[in-house]
């Protein structure tokens, strides 16, 4: 679209335009204020001129806006900024950019609003939409200097806010590592201040978090606590870093808990205990919990995470009886979404429950009680798994076939729900095939051909899982689970062992300190003899991630080396958390072990 070309207008606007402006005095909503209060201190009053100017000012706006609303948005933005540069008038130049904006002419947008800014050059709103048309255009290194400019003249209320939200409006950046270079740059006045350091800290380590750098994420959260013991960013941003398998993470989360320096403790709490369960670390998950419901006992939510593990753990009576405890507290929430999506997890647990007690009754029940239009979708996939449990297979992957919904994402959902259902019912050639149909829709996404990989390695095919697996590597190389996957398929088989090794070394190189290449790794030296080495990476994998699969290798390891008693410590409390792993059944089966 050309925003500057020759404009011919049709005489019947020209002259409506032309009445209107010859009464402009009539006209008050297009008015010029004449209270210098009314515009921002810091910028200048519209030019003044003689009334044959004013008109002809008057003219330019009227007409910029008829024929940008009459779908000539190009010709509406060539007067509006032509009457913003005459007049200096911010307003002018602002509505000249949200013309460009609107016809998602982002260059023209852009040009409004340096145009804004050299005119203006102290004009806040100016120096904000540069900064922010800039960020949506890519142009990250253009950036620095402004996002400066707005933190120096902001309110300290303001400051902090934007700087909060620096993660969310850098988001979409291509280049996330020149992100946070940047921002360090924008930020070097605010790093060091007591006042909003922490802040700044903990917003510039989630900007090198999405930049994978974790060590400089862990580095800035350290440094934020540090500015203030009671920030929950710094907690909030260690618990992301927990997730992400940095365990030198958590001394954070404890300080601030041992410390009782945050604001609203229990619910930190409970946050920690999610993140520990999703660690596997039930056990370290149930002791917090449990301080949680005695300091707090009306806090719901813990209630329902509680039941959770107790179910997990195979402790059924006890999940039903805080499941019952949950749904009495949750009655009185004021939240109805909330409320409707939480009970609705609770139903799906109690029917999960009931299924593990063979009770598919009482499941089809709690299942029929779930009316929220998000949970129907998992109650029609918990419908699916009963009718496979029993023997009911064409009839459960009808169902799913049949969900409502004809969109790529509808179908996506649909497919990884029949996948999931043929792998518990361990189909995994027919797996495979349905996992190649979600291939077939998205082939630019490299999980599912990694998963695809998995289920053909399962159906018997560990030449085609390699084969699938270098195409992932080829098209994303910085992929650690191909290169981990293939290096722990080789190692099992006990073939190419060098080999594998070195594509374990390499998935550690992208992914440092996870716990599952760690296994892999500790997995990869056992075959090649070195039990030493194999059990100290295993040891740490299964500190940081008690996992079944590495309870089963760390065991085989404790076990060759006659260390018989630790041996079965582990897989007993691999067998507690998931008593049906195919990996520890086979471990103990093969060695002869009943622990």
């Amino acid at each position: 679209m050309d925003y500057h070309g020759p404009m011919a207008l049709p005489q019947s606007i020209r002259l409506a335009a032309l009445a209107c402006a010859m009464t402009v005095v009539a006209c008050p909503a297009l008015a010029q204020p004449t209270d210098d209060e009314s515009r921002p201190a810091t910028e200048a009053p519209p030019v003044a001129s003689s009334p044959a100017l004013d008109a002809k000012l008057f003219y330019e706006i009227f007409l910029g806006e008829l024929t940008t609303r009459m779908g000539d948005p190009g010709a509406g933005y060539a007067l509006m900024l032509e009457a913003a540069r005459r007049s200096a008038d911010g307003q002018l130049y602002q509505r000249a950019a949200d013309i460009a904006l609107q016809s998602r002419s982002g260059e023209h947008a852009l040009a409004a609003a340096r145009a804004w800014k050299q005119a203006l050059p102290q004009s806040r709103e100016a120096n904000r939409y540069m900064l922010q048309i800039l960020v949506a255009l890519n142009r990250i290194r253009e950036t620095p200097e402004l996002l400066r400019q707005e933190l120096a003249q902001s309110s300290a209320r303001d400051k902090l806010a934007t700087l909060s939200a620096l993660p969310r409006m850098y988001e979409r950046a291509s280049d996330k590592a020149l992100v946070a270079k940047v921002a360090e740059q924008a930020l070097a006045d605010e790093l060091g201040n007591p006042a909003t350091g922490s802040v700044a800290w903990v917003s510039l380590g989630r900007l090198r978090l999405a930049a994978g750098d974790k060590s400089g994420a862990l580095d800035a959260a350290h440094k934020a606590q540090a500015l203030d013991n009671a920030s929950e960013g710094a907690v909030q941003l260690a618990l992301e870093l927990m997730q992400e398998n940095i365990a030198q993470a958590e001394p954070i989360v404890l300080r601030a808990l041992a410390k009782q320096a945050v604001p609203r403790l229990p619910e930190w709490r409970m946050a920690y205990a999610r993140v520990l369960a999703g660690l596997q670390r039930n056990q370290d998950a149930r002791g917090l919990l449990e301080a949680v419901t005695q300091e707090k006992p009306a806090l719901a939510p813990a209630w329902l995470l509680m039941a959770s593990l107790q179910f997990q753990d195979n402790r059924l009576p006890e999940a039903e009886t805080s499941l019952q405890r949950f749904l009495e507290l949750s009655a009185t929430d004021t939240d109805e979404q909330v409320r409707q999506k939480s009970r609705t997890q609770a139903y799906l647990l109690y029917a999960q429950i009931a299924e593990k007690k063979n009770d598919f009754a009482a499941a089809q029940t709690w299942l029929g009680r779930i009316d929220d239009p998000q949970g129907v979708f998992g109650a029609q996939i918990r419908r699916a798994s009963l009718l496979a449990r029993q023997g009911q297979l064409a009839q459960a992957r009808a169902l799913l076939r049949s969900l409502p919904g004809s969109s790529a994402d509808d179908q996506r959902m649909k497919l990884l729900a029949e996948v999931q259902l043929l792998r518990e019912q361990r189909l995994y050639r027919q797996a495979y095939q349905v996992q190649g149909e979600l291939v077939a829709l998205f082939p630019q996404e490299a999980e599912l051909v990694y998963d695809q990989a998995l289920l053909a390695e399962k159906a018997g095919q560990p030449d085609l899982m390699e084969q699938l697996l270098r195409q992932v590597i080829a098209r994303q190389p910085q992929y650690h689970h191909a290169y981990n996957a293939l290096g722990y398929s080789l190692a099992d088989r006990g073939t190419r062992l060098v080999e594998a090794k070195q594509l374990i070394l390499k998935a550690l190189e992208l992914a440092a300190g996870d716990p599952f290449i760690m296994d892999s790794l500790g997995w990869v030296e056992f075959r090649l003899g070195n039990k030493a080495d194999a059990k100290r990476y295993l040891e740490a994998a299964y500190k940081t991630r008690p996992d079944v699969e590495i309870a089963a290798h760390l065991g085989e390891v404790l076990w060759s080396l006659g260390d018989k008693d630790a041996a079965s410590r582990v897989w007993k409390e691999g067998q507690r958390s998931n008593p049906d792993n195919d990996t520890l059944k086979e471990t103990l089966q093969r060695l002869g072990v009943a622990p």
